[in-house]
């Protein structure tokens, strides 16, 4: 299941902004997308995109609008969220307009202070997960470049403030991070979610990112429900309009939410382990949820979701099994199992998992040649690295998760300088 070239478009701010709410509402796309309220007092923006899309964003919220910007809210304080301002910014300084008070959580400030304190990592983090949209151009984690909040909301208060004629009010809830905040305004009936909403799977247990919360996020989902919306403006995708389609999102995504949790939750008070917990749900997955348009694993996916689960409320000792608690080195490992078959043996194995489409497989056998070969063994090396990058390839082109995707992928990427390196060794 590929993305929709229209979702995809969204996604990557490749379509035009959308008016909505009777004039006084629009969402300019992104990644992520901009949310922006038009009263009598200027201009409520709820979000701004990663950075290297903020130019592009701000002109088209120019072409509907020349207000000035008096608030910016983040939902959270992600990349792709709150550092997007450099152009409100310079042009409240240009135009000597009043600076825009921003709006974010308490705990959004510690994010800020985590980003600072692991910046390089961040840095080399996010140029995994975002590769393919920023290719390489230059440093994405702007961490030591925030624009801290002047109003900071304290734990779950709800924060409600007069915009013009308009009541607004601001709620806190945990999902895919422990700072999210989204909007009410009830005189039009819109929500701005954040990421508490996007145009598919949500975004639970990233592979690189830390804790979800599955749960609470479901929480958020049915607090949003009661307001009986008629319009839903998503952190990622396209808006969502109608109050019987907009409930229906939010229902399926509580019900995806729950029915993990749940499921999960459950089978660790059978005392099971994650490798079973993980292959049962994946069997009992209910199809109307797999085969909804809005749970599509675009981003995110239920195999995440599992791990977030678990890893909620779980330790680091996920197996069970003893011979994990102190593990022997890869390395180590992979050149006993060559001293019980050969490398030829494995390679030859694993060219057939690939044949019969057990990729998987095929590189956990792959991966035991390179660790515990002999590293000077320079033509079988190049036979493995070959091999292992064109079965990542394909497993990266048959995945929906742009995540998992990017990290399939990268994969292949890191081995191309190795590959190059073994081709003129094995010439010489």
């Amino acid at each position: 299941m590929k993305m929709s070239t229209e979702i995809a478009n969204a996604m990557t701010g490749n379509t035009p902004a959308i008016t909505f709410a009777e004039g006084t509402c629009h969402i300019i796309p992104a990644f992520g997308n901009m949310g922006v309220l038009e009263s009598d007092e200027g201009l409520l923006i709820f979000d701004t995109p990663i950075r290297q899309m903020a130019p592009g964003a701000f002109r088209k919220l120019r072409e509907i609008t020349d207000k000035p910007v008096k608030y910016i809210i983040y939902s959270h304080g992600h990349i792709d969220h709150a550092y997007g301002f450099g152009p409100i910014i310079q042009e409240a300084e240009e135009k000597g307009w009043e600076m825009p008070k921003v709006i974010a959580h308490e705990n959004c400030v510690e994010r800020f202070k985590k980003y600072r304190m692991l910046d390089k990592y961040h840095e080399w983090l996010n140029q995994q997960q975002f590769s393919s949209l920023t290719k390489g151009k230059g440093k994405i984690f702007p961490a030591h470049e925030e624009l801290e909040p002047n109003i900071v909301i304290k734990g779950k208060e709800v924060y409600k403030f007069k915009f013009g004629d308009y009541d607004c009010e601001i709620y806190h809830d945990w999902g895919e991070t422990d700072d999210a905040l989204w909007l009410w305004i009830p005189e039009k009936k819109v929500i701005f979610a954040g990421d508490l909403m996007v145009s598919h799977f949500p975004n639970v247990g990233n592979p690189y990112k830390v804790q979800r919360y599955p749960k609470h996020w479901a929480l958020a989902m049915e607090k949003m429900l009661k307001k009986n919306a008629d319009y839903l403006l998503p952190g990622h995708g396209l808006l969502i309009e109608g109050q019987k389609k907009v409930k229906e999102v939010l229902s399926i995504t509580a019900e995806a939410l729950n029915f993990v949790h749940d499921e999960v939750v459950k089978r660790m008070n059978e005392g099971k382990w994650f490798e079973q917990i993980f292959h049962e749900l994946l069997e009992i997955f209910p199809e109307h949820l797999k085969k909804h348009e809005n749970l599509r694993p675009l981003y995110g996916c239920f195999e995440f979701a599992i791990h977030a689960v678990y890893r909620e409320y779980h330790g680091w000792y996920n197996t069970g099994n003893p011979t994990d608690l102190f593990p022997a080195k890869s390395q180590d490992v992979s050149k006993e199992f060559l001293k019980v078959a050969n490398e030829e043996k494995f390679l030859e194995q694993a060219k057939k998992n690939l044949e019969e489409g057990k990729l998987q497989l095929a590189l956990h056998l792959i991966d035991v040649i390179i660790k515990g070969t002999d590293p000077e063994n320079y033509e079988l090396l190049l036979e493995a690295y070959s091999l292992k990058s064109t079965i990542l390839k394909k497993l990266s082109d048959e995945q929906t998760s742009f995540i998992a995707s990017n990290i399939i992928s990268n994969g292949a990427t890191v081995l191309k300088p190795l590959i190059r390196e073994l081709k003129k060794k094995v010439r010489k």
